[in-house]
């Protein structure tokens, strides 16, 4: 009797599961693609049938209890186990087919990976892919996403990373603004011109550079403090700003490879280098685990083909 009621239980213990990693029951009700009710119900029952209280809410979320972690540090290892065997089997035919839960940041997924989907989609018809866009740089695992796109130069170690392409730092302009307010010709220019850029807290703002190999007599490093009318903390609206004339804006290379394509920007100071502006790679990255489903890792080959040369 005990074994037929823990067997109608099975989903719900998995929901609590789910529950403890989202850490509200409405990230874990879109996490399982069911509504908010649903998953308080069977958390009810599951409390009901065990007789005791599993999870304690607050206002904004909810932990567990001491029995409610318990009961997901017995089971959550099986259920994994569980998820393995199926992705196994699925594999086996030989088609990559399941959901790819990924994150990126907002001007890399904007610019860059969204427009190559359509090309992955055609090869792989049976993939698909939920896309978290934010500069929020969430917990993989416990976020309940397979894959990550990260432009940082720290990885976890308990996660697997692929480089997908190196990235530079670049400083842009329309050329109307140049016309009107002057080209710099060296760094210490900078200091008469409207600079555009990203907030490091509460750190006076300021731009490194990497001088040429041909200067003589300068510094090998170079820190100009710099002013600006606008700071944020997203690339594509510094680049947006950029193009309306405002000022000189740093970005990474990705935010600025289509307006210098088309001419609508211009690299300022070319032959310095912009150091410790954004990190120098982009990664993809997803929890350790002894089995990657086909679908993630036909998903990962993928990327790197098409960013594998960068945005120069």
């Amino acid at each position: 009797m005990i074994k037929v009621e823990v067997e109608r239980l099975w989903t719900h213990l998995h929901w609590l599961a789910i529950l403890a990693e989202q850490g509200t029951y409405t990230a874990a009700a879109i996490r399982l693609g069911v509504s908010k009710s649903a998953v308080s119900q069977r958390i009810a029952e599951l409390e009901k049938a065990t007789g005791l209280s599993l999870v304690l809410r607050t206002t904004r979320s909810v932990r567990l209890t001491d029995a409610g972690n318990a009961l997901v540090r017995d089971v959550r290892s099986a259920y994994e186990h569980i998820a393995c065997s199926f992705s196994d089997v699925r594999d086996s035919a030989g088609v990559a087919r399941g959901l790819i839960r990924l994150t990126a940041p907002v001007a890399f997924a904007r610019q860059q990976l969204i427009p190559e989907l359509a090309g992955f989609f055609k090869d792989y018809p049976e993939v698909k892919v939920q896309l978290d866009v934010s500069d929020h740089i969430s917990s993989i695992a416990s976020e309940g996403f397979d894959l990550a796109v990260r432009h940082s130069n720290q990885i976890p170690d308990t996660h697997v990373a692929w480089k997908l392409c190196a990235t530079r730092s670049l400083l842009v302009a329309t050329r109307s603004y140049l016309e009107q307010f002057g080209e710099p010709q060296h760094p210490q220019d900078l200091v008469d011109h409207n600079c555009l850029y990203y907030p490091r807290g509460n750190d006076t703002p300021a731009w490194a550079f990497e001088g040429p190999a041909a200067a003589q007599g300068e510094e090998k490093r170079l820190t100009v403090p710099i002013k600006g009318s606008f700071a944020t903390n997203n690339s594509e609206a510094l680049r947006d700003a950029a193009l309306t004339d405002l000022g000189i804006a740093l970005l990474p290379d990705f935010s600025a490879q289509a307006g210098l394509k088309s001419g609508a920007l211009v690299q300022v100071l070319p032959t310095w280098k912009l150091v410790g502006a954004f990190p120098e790679d982009i990664y993809l990255v997803r929890p350790y685990s002894a089995h990657v489903p086909r679908a993630v890792s036909v998903f990962v080959d993928y990327l790197r083909g098409r960013f594998t040369a960068g945005f120069s």
